[in-house]
């Protein structure tokens, strides 16, 4: 059992940033991000994966969001810079533990809580 713990959602403007923390308690072969708007299916956001450090974005943060890891720490960052209210959701961290489609939501074992990003215009 992997516990995934997030912090570091809130509210803020548009055009500013925020920095989403992901904590794993044990070792991982991938970790992602994906948020889930309301009424809306839980998308990916991005992606990294231990072994090759492959990184994948979604088209729709390309550009604004990075996702950077510390292997020590077992965490993975998502920082966010100019941030859009469409960028609105719960955002939630996975672990995967085997090589999947790490884009995927099937890609994952295990997912933490959420934390809540707001972007208000």
């Amino acid at each position: 059992q992997v516990q995934v713990v997030e912090s570091g959602g809130g509210l803020v403007q548009a055009g500013a940033s925020l920095r989403l923390s992901c904590a794993a308690s044990g070792r991982t072969y991938a970790m992602g991000w994906f948020r889930q708007a309301p009424g809306k299916e839980r998308e990916f956001v991005a992606a990294i994966a231990w072994s090759g450090g492959m990184i994948y974005y979604a088209d729709s943060v390309k550009g604004r969001f990075t996702i950077s890891r510390d292997n020590a720490k077992n965490t993975v960052y998502l920082q966010m810079n100019s941030l859009k209210p469409e960028d609105t959701a719960v955002y939630y961290c996975a672990a995967g533990l085997a090589p999947r489609n790490i884009r995927a939501l099937s890609g994952y074992d295990y997912w933490g809580q959420g934390t809540q990003v707001t972007v208000s215009s």
